[in-house]
């Protein structure tokens, strides 16, 4: 599957945009676990164009991560216009290695941002989606895609029309939810509806499909009975992404993996946290990692003590001697992931 002039291979799996979750450090422990593309936390269209350090930090992206895409969101489109050429411009204003694929938000459901109109507000506002759509991909020269849901509310599903409009924009791909605005994550995803943007005879862009894919079997049914190009994993990453190693291996031979025992997690967490360290520092970087830690153990039996002093150390030498306990302590056992590993 190629996304422009970027070939992401066969049936590629892809790491979805989280706040507070997707950083560089995380994104690169996906890339090296068997995720074909990553995409930064989304960034703001009108912090962009205020030029907020913050907010322009959000895209800075390493070699180690690519192909990497930064997402923007907004829904004011002179804002959304120009942050799209700062995205373009990104390892000139943020340094690294910069974006290989701009990708706009039409999808994220909280009412912070939907409720304003930006994200999957813009499904109550199609003709304006499309229209700012348009006016991003004229403007840019690297490859655009959308990130979407079916639409605003069950009477509302509207994906299908409006994949066909977005693609006569010029995107270069189209990443659908299964659920609408009103579902936030609520339900089950929605794939038929994914499925018949698919196989909609005058679509011709890759269609990614995303929702409630947090097992390998989940991803092969999805690609095997819905035909999209690619899978977008979400909050099914967090605390777990070694998901994309178990997805590869049961695509590529038809095996699944079995469940990873605490040891690995242990030196996946390890590595996860030097990373961390290593990017932003001994203070941001053990704060950062907090929401991250506890998440790796779940399903671990008398782990509460253990889990207590991982999120409340702010010492990055006794949070790795924990982790070693946790290595020599529970290190054979395998729990099955809990429906946190985000569903």
């Amino acid at each position: 599957m190629k996304i422009g002039n970027v070939d992401l291979g066969e049936r590629p799996v892809t790491l979805a945009p989280m706040e507070d979750v997707t950083d560089a450090s995380f994104r690169i422990l996906c890339r090296e676990a068997g995720a074909a593309m990553v995409t930064t936390e989304f960034v703001s269209s009108d912090g962009l164009v205020r030029d907020v350090s913050k907010t322009i930090a959000k895209m800075h992206t390493l070699e180690e991560e690519a192909p990497v895409a930064v997402q923007i969101y907004g829904n004011i489109p002179e804002a959304m216009v120009n942050a799209a050429k700062m995205a373009e411009r990104a390892k000139e204003l943020a340094g690294g290695h910069g974006a290989d694929i701009i990708d706009i938000n039409f999808g994220c459901p909280v009412s912070k941002i939907a409720g304003r109109g930006a994200g999957s507000g813009m499904m109550r506002e199609p003709d304006k989606m499309v229209a700012i759509t348009k006016a991003i991909v004229e403007a840019v020269g690297k490859p655009v895609t959308v990130k979407t849901r079916l639409g605003w509310d069950d009477s509302s599903k509207i994906i299908v029309d409006l994949a066909e409009r977005l693609q006569d924009t010029g995107i270069s791909a189209l990443t659908i939810h299964g659920r609408t605005r009103c579902q936030m994550y609520k339900g089950e995803a929605d794939w038929t509806l994914i499925g018949e943007v698919k196989n909609n005879p005058r679509m011709y862009i890759p269609i990614i499909g995303n929702g409630d894919i947090n097992t390998a079997a989940k991803a092969k049914e999805a690609f095997d009975r819905y035909g999209v190009d690619g899978i977008m994993v979400g909050r099914a990453s967090f605390g777990h992404p070694w998901i994309f190693t178990e997805i590869r291996h049961l695509l590529d031979t038809g095996e699944e993996l079995p469940p990873m025992n605490v040891k690995d997690r242990v030196r996946l967490a390890k590595r996860h946290f030097q990373l961390s360290l290593d990017l932003k520092g001994p203070v941001t970087g053990v704060y950062e990692m907090r929401r991250h830690l506890s998440c790796y153990f779940k399903g671990l039996r008398d782990f509460k003590e253990t889990r207590i002093k991982l999120v409340t150390s702010k010492d990055p030498e006794e949070i790795m001697r924990t982790l070693d306990y946790v290595a020599q302590r529970w290190g054979a056992e395998a729990p099955e992931p809990e429906g946190a590993y985000g569903l």
